[in-house]
């Protein structure tokens, strides 16, 4: 026989839940569960899919994941420094920041640029090689959301507060299409899009700069007759499959074929030789054919958990520069994270941008953890936060607790 709740037990449930949404603490809990989790699952996908192509370059399996758990390690240390630095630094740092990254960015025009798949967008120095656009995004998030704060407070004349944030945005745009990386350069324009959008300007400004980079992605894609084929393709049922469309269809074969849970981990047959860039553009399409659809929608849900965490810091946040800084981010992180998979689904023309988090390439995940680390350090400063936290004890305080509490019980025993 069974017992229906009651309607007090139901509605103490619902505010227990409530209670937690509402919680200070909950924006901070729901970015790293977020992403930590979408950066192991990626190291996890990185090692399956890249594992032939790991044999093929270097004679071992394990190459390519090594060298990504090294940045993971390394992007874990920039989110932990990140998440402890204070606005206050945070907005001085800005302008030097966006400086020093405008300048590593301008050395893809010297003979230290490393030419890849037909962008100019790598430098080498030394034994290291870096892509400098993925480090220029931080830079000019932080910059958008300092500068048009800053200017709001001391302008009400839209000129005043636009014309230097958009004149840095455009310098550096630029820098990232003289590389020939269109796909970034769109995503540097939904990076500031988003800023604009939460800093309230009037949507005449708004839709005139929104119009003006769609006519020169426009322009771009026009003048490129590799990209004008390359979007005719994508929306060419009769796109041949072994030419400009072969890299769309092994993709979506290897979605089609994961059916609900997918074939297994590690039993992939598009990771042998078959789907170009398995390991980077297109390591959505070997989640949903290992994990099925249930794995690709569990990336859906950690991007979607993601987005939420960072939609909570912009309204709950009291500084602007807060705010703009983390609507830039989150259109960054998200917004290309919808555009990987709408290309590998064939919603969009493949234009070359990773799965954020998730695909390989060291420096977009040192990036964007440095990113989600800022976004963090927000969360902590939200109202009520710091006092939230202030009254949970630490990580290190708890296990000495545990650890003093273990001994002297062996030691009675004894």
């Amino acid at each position: 026989m069974s017992v229906k709740p009651s309607p007090d037990s139901e509605l103490s449930l619902w505010s227990r839940w409530l209670g937690v949404w509402n919680s200070a603490t909950t924006s901070y809990y729901l970015l790293i569960i977020s992403s930590i989790s979408l950066v192991v699952l990626g190291l996890i996908m990185v090692l399956s899919a890249s594992s032939v192509e790991s044999l093929r370059i270097g004679g071992s399996a394990y190459g390519i994941f090594q060298r990504q758990a090294g940045f993971a390690v390394v992007g874990g240390l920039a989110m932990a420094v990140a998440m402890r630095l204070p606005v206050d630094l945070v907005k001085r740092l800005a302008g030097v920041g966006l400086l020093i990254a405008i300048g590593l960015q301008s050395l893809v025009l010297t003979p230290l640029a490393v030419h890849i798949m037909g962008n100019t967008n790598w430098i080498r120095i030394g034994g290291i090689q870096l892509q400098p656009s993925e480090f220029m995004k931080v830079a000019l998030c932080v910059f958008l959301g300092t500068v048009i704060s800053r200017k709001l407070m001391t302008s009400k004349e839209w000129v005043h507060v636009l014309v230097p944030s958009l004149a840095m945005s455009a310098f550096a745009v630029g820098f990232v299409i003289a590389g020939n990386d269109l796909g970034t350069a769109m995503v540097y324009i939904m990076m500031i899009a988003g800023a604009l959008l939460v800093a309230d300007i009037p949507m005449r400004w708004f839709a005139t700069a929104l119009g003006i980079a769609g006519a020169l992605v426009g322009l771009l894609a026009v003048v490129s007759q590799n990209r004008m084929a390359r979007i005719l393709a994508t929306y060419n049922s009769e796109c041949d499959a072994s030419d400009l469309c072969y890299q769309v269809t092994r993709g979506l074969e290897a979605l089609g074929s994961g059916g609900l849970t997918g074939v297994g981990l590690g039993a992939s047959s598009e990771k042998w030789a078959y789907l170009p860039e398995a390991q980077n553009d297109f390591i959505f399409a070997i989640i949903g054919e290992e994990l099925g659809f249930l794995g690709a929608f569990l990336v859906v849900l950690l991007f979607a958990t993601l987005g939420a965490g960072m939609v909570r810091v912009i309204m709950r946040h009291e500084d602007p520069m807060v705010k703009i800084t983390t609507a830039a981010i989150a259109a960054w992180v998200i917004g290309q994270a919808i555009f990987n998979i709408g290309v590998v689904t064939r919603i969009f023309p493949v234009i070359g941008v990773p799965l954020p988090l998730v695909s390989a390439g060291g420096s977009a995940l040192i990036a964007t953890m440095l990113a989600i680390g800022l976004v963090l350090g927000f969360a902590r400063s939200e109202p009520g936060a710091r006092e939230a936290f202030a009254r949970k004890p630490s990580v290190v305080r708890k296990t000495v607790a545990i650890v003093s509490r273990s001994t002297r019980s062996l030691s009675r025993r004894s």
